[in-house]
């Protein structure tokens, strides 16, 4: 799909949070909760009736050792963008690991389906371009949840288009069947890969679209600072938590 398109999904997708935020009464990391918990629930009943089926129709046909073959070849198309976004977060030595790790498992590798890199102690990071901006200073922004493409903060909606551009080179496949058959594949592989965890999450909360939302804030910011996030972060809504569990306002 064209960074246009993107381009033009992001934009209809802020104009209506907008609306709705003008009369939704939400926490300040969250000023759009009205229209997200809207698409939260779009979203919920979107995988139940055909991502969830189709993962597990593809896990039923797909021997096991086939399925890590294919996340491995997607993995592998993954390492340019994550080392071009390790360079530009100034970390040159991830970044050539990175590059190393697709040359690897590109050649040694056959196209990517076997993870050689790994075993060769070349480990696989995890930027885009949505760290790559945190780690220029600009702020997560509220909290948006897209249609179809699921959590982000607006700094990740922004840096989206071309995540979802340059993330995987096969993208730019001529062959449009090709490409959407790819598409298809990597969609049904990565599901497939979080089959079960929605038992977990259910179990976990009553309110399934606040754990979702504070999870995917918390791990963002761990992973823009690499794992040691300012003070500041590490607290995050730490004290709506003890409010809501012993009923006392400090």
């Amino acid at each position: 799909m064209k960074i246009a398109g993107f381009l033009k999904t992001s934009r209809l997708a802020f104009v209506a949070a907008a609306f709705l935020a003008s009369c939704a009464n939400a926490p300040p990391e969250d000023p759009f909760e009205r229209y997200n918990r809207a698409m939260f629930s779009l979203n919920e009943k979107l995988d139940a009736t055909v991502a969830k089926p189709v993962a597990k129709a593809y896990v039923a046909v797909t021997p096991a050792p086939v399925r890590t073959w294919v996340g491995n070849f997607f993995g592998n198309l993954n390492d340019p963008w994550i080392s071009l976004n390790n360079l530009l977060q100034g970390k040159p030595a991830d970044a050539l690991s990175d590059l190393m790790r697709f040359l690897v498992n590109s050649t040694m590798g056959i196209g990517g389906l076997l993870d050689i890199a790994t075993e060769a102690r070349l480990p696989k990071h995890d930027e885009d371009f949505g760290q790559t901006l945190g780690v220029w200073g600009f702020h997560d922004g509220p909290y948006v949840m897209l249609p179809f493409f699921g959590p982000r903060t607006l700094r990740d909606a922004l840096a989206f288009p071309l995540d979802r551009t340059f993330d995987d080179s096969w993208h730019f496949v001529s062959d449009i069947a090709t490409r959407n058959s790819l598409t298809m594949l990597q969609l049904a592989s990565d599901r497939a890969r979080v089959l079960g965890l929605e038992r977990t999450l259910d179990e976990a909360t009553l309110d399934k679209y606040r754990y979702s939302r504070d999870f995917y804030l918390q791990q963002r910011r761990f992973k823009v600072y690499d794992g040691d996030p300012p003070v500041e972060y590490e607290n995050f809504d730490l004290d709506d938590d003890q409010t809501e569990t012993t009923g006392e306002t400090q």
